[in-house]
C-alpha cells in the first residue's frame, strides 16, 4: 500500500487483478490486469475513493470506475514521463510525438510539465498503442498564475511540432485548454464538477 495524493492523469497500478468499483464492461476482464496502470481521472467521491479510468485496446474501450487508495502500488505522473532518459529510451523513439517531445526536453521551462494521452500511457507501459499520426497530449502544472509571455512562447514551439500537439494547463481549480485560452482570453475549465466557462484559470467565477 502507498500513501498517494493522486492527480489528474497519473497511472497508477493496483495491487491485484480485481477491476476498480463501478466497472463492469466484459472488454476490462479480457484485457486488463494489475501489470496495466489505471488513469486518474478529474471527479470526487465522498467516500475518498480515487476516480479512475481503464484504457483498453481500442478507442472506443474506456471505461470509468473507483479505487481505495489502499490498492495503489505503484505512481507514475506525467512529469515522470517528460524527463529526457525517459524518451530517449523509449522504443518508439523515432515517431513523431516522441521526436516532438524531445524537442520541448532541450528547453529549460520555469514550470513541471509532463506527457499523457496514448503516448504517455505507451512510455509507462510499452504497450502497442502509438501510430504514426498520434496526437502529443501535453499538461503543464500551474499551481500559481504562469508568465502569459513565457506561455505563449512554449504554445508557438508546440504548435510548430512535427506531430498534433495539446497541451492543458494544469491549476488549483482545474484543467483549460492551454491555446484556447491563450487566443480567446478565456475557456472551458474542466473541474471536479463539470466544465465551467472562466477567464482565468486559477478561479471559477460563480
Amino acid at each position: 500500500m502507498m500513501t498517494v495524493t493522486p492527480r489528474a492523469h497519473d497511472l497508477l497500478w493496483l495491487d491485484s487483478n480485481t477491476p476498480p468499483q463501478g466497472i463492469t464492461d466484459p472488454w476490462v476482464a479480457e484485457y486488463w490486469h494489475c501489470g496495466l496502470p489505471v488513469v486518474v481521472r478529474r471527479d470526487t467521491d465522498p467516500q475518498g475513493r480515487i476516480p479512475v479510468g481503464i484504457r483498453g485496446a481500442t478507442r472506443a474501450q474506456r471505461a470509468a470506475g473507483w479505487v481505495a487508495p489502499r490498492r495503489v502500488v505503484r505512481v507514475v505522473t506525467p512529469e515522470q514521463l517528460s524527463r529526457p532518459a525517459v524518451l530517449a529510451s523509449s522504443p518508439y523513439g523515432q515517431m513523431a510525438p516522441l521526436r516532438a517531445a524531445r524537442q520541448l526536453a532541450e528547453r529549460p521551462w520555469p514550470w513541471q510539465w509532463g506527457i499523457t494521452g496514448s503516448v504517455g500511457y505507451a512510455l509507462a507501459t510499452g504497450a502497442g498503442v502509438l501510430h504514426g499520426d498520434s496526437d502529443l497530449d501535453l499538461t503543464i502544472r500551474a499551481p500559481l498564475p504562469l508568465s502569459r509571455a513565457l506561455l505563449e512562447t512554449w504554445q508557438r514551439l508546440v504548435s510548430g511540432l512535427s506531430c498534433r500537439a495539446d497541451t492543458q494547463l494544469e491549476t488549483p481549480a482545474g484543467a483549460i485548454a492551454l491555446n484556447e485560452w491563450l487566443r480567446d482570453g478565456r475557456g472551458l475549465l474542466k473541474t471536479c464538477r463539470g466544465p465551467r466557462l472562466v477567464r482565468s484559470p486559477w478561479h471559477v467565477e460563480e
